[in-house]
């Protein structure tokens, strides 16, 4: 008698957690386009949690971050007033991680010891939980790739950690997809291939997204359609240029950063291909109405990005580009999950 209620607070939950997970994303992205990351040097877990209380111990800190390359190789002469402004960026995105930990745990305990999970859904969690694990434990190991020798984060760890995030986004949101009710289309099953194609190459998109502003590649060719004066800049097809010393050492060399900002661009234009294949034959569907408008927006975003990267990127573009790429990923997993929907339910 229970059952309605219980898959009611259940499916809550769920989205609970995939709204705060949406919102770590971006409040990262926040963090990486302010420069925030390297603002807190040390990990601690419980500690951690309390802010600078007062003078000295916001003396500490700051003390603490000149010590870094950032400090001394890009913000030396940095107020106090300013530090306290990146500080607080990091430290709302660990505290925001630590938050979820809690509406996670706590829920699940209860709906464990209650009865209300199924076999498989718990064992959908249990990988749930090992993922944020891995997502928090990585974080750290790309915060500390900032603190030896480069001014900031690694742009591959930086990379990965994004993916790890969004993979843990992704099942949970799999899993909640799981535990409702919908109804497929022969559309979706039909072009089952169009959307499996979809979601790799959005995956794949999103990644290289995390290089680009791993590498701030969108400062070199803040221009658009072309790279500056050219369609393609010539250094991609210079032999000299594919060098393994201009993947470690991609700061150093414009080479990377072109390299990524053409695949970007490249992939942003296979994306719209294959979409525009069933587009205008499902276009009944809302989801992918839906998927083409976010598609749209997603593009003029990327290009207002580009537009605006003169000496800085802009934070409220470079956000909304990000937001509306976790969106997208969303409805082509949905998409997935329509075409094969048989399969999966619990």
């Amino acid at each position: 008698m229970h059952n309605q209620p219980l898959r009611n607070s259940v499916k809550i939950w769920l989205w609970t957690g995939l709204v705060m997970l949406f919102f770590q994303i971006i409040i990262g992205g926040i963090t990486r386009l302010t420069g925030s990351g390297l603002s807190i040097t040390k990990w601690e877990i419980v500690t951690g949690a309390v802010p600078p209380l007062n003078r000295e111990q916001w003396d500490k800190a700051f003390n603490e971050y000149k010590a870094t390359p950032q400090y001394q190789k890009i913000n030396q002469g940095m107020t106090s007033g300013q530090f306290k402004w990146i500080y607080f960026w990091e430290y709302l995105h660990r505290l925001w991680a630590r938050s979820m930990g809690f509406v996670f745990l706590i829920p699940l305990v209860y709906f464990w010891f209650r009865g209300y999970l199924t076999t498989k859904l718990k064992q959908d969690l249990i990988v749930v939980f090992i993922l944020a694990g891995i997502v928090g434990a990585f974080g750290w190991i790309m915060v500390a790739s900032g603190l030896v020798d480069r001014p900031w984060v690694n742009a591959y760890k930086l990379t990965l950690h994004l993916g790890l995030a969004l993979l843990t986004m992704s099942y949970l949101w799999w899993t909640y997809l799981k535990t409702g009710k919908y109804l497929s289309s022969s559309d979706y099953v039909r072009h089952q291939k169009v959307a499996k194609n979809l979601l790799i190459l959005i995956s794949l998109q999103i990644l290289l997204g995390g290089m680009m502003s791993g590498m701030k590649a969108a400062l070199m060719y803040p221009s658009f359609p072309k790279m500056n004066q050219d369609w393609i800049d010539p250094i991609i097809f210079q032999a000299s240029s594919w060098k393994l010393i201009h993947f470690v050492d991609y700061d150093r060399y414009a080479f990377l950063p072109a390299l990524i900002q053409v695949l970007h661009r490249g992939t942003a234009l296979l994306i719209l291909f294959v979409f525009l294949q069933v587009m205008f034959k499902s276009f009944r569907l809302s989801l992918i109405r839906y998927i083409g408008f976010l598609l749209i927006l997603q593009i003029v975003l990327g290009i207002f990005t580009l537009l605006n990267s003169i000496g800085s990127i802009p934070i409220f573009w470079g956000i909304a580009h990000q937001a509306v790429a976790i969106l997208l990923l969303m409805a082509a997993i949905k998409w997935w999950y329509l075409s094969r929907i048989g399969r999966y339910r619990y």
